[in-house]
């Protein structure tokens, strides 16, 4: 069951998958995607849609592949 926000709305969820290695990229990036809970490439982790998330992935766009 999906939980939900102070106003009863569910919260959306994102399914971000790794696609692409962090070697070689800023070290922020890789910080970045260990902060989100990616381990290693083709890993999926599901967080939710959230500004602080959205920003995130805006970070790492082309290590990773969101879907909704």
């Amino acid at each position: 069951m999906a939980k939900k926000t102070a106003a009863g709305k569910p919260v959306r969820r994102l399914t971000i998958t790794l696609i692409k290695s962090t070697i070689g990229f800023n070290e922020t990036q890789a910080k970045t995607v260990q902060g989100m809970g990616l381990r290693r490439i083709r890993h999926t982790v599901e967080l939710p849609d959230t500004p602080a998330v959205r920003g995130m992935i805006h970070k790492i766009r082309h290590l990773v592949e969101v879907a909704e």
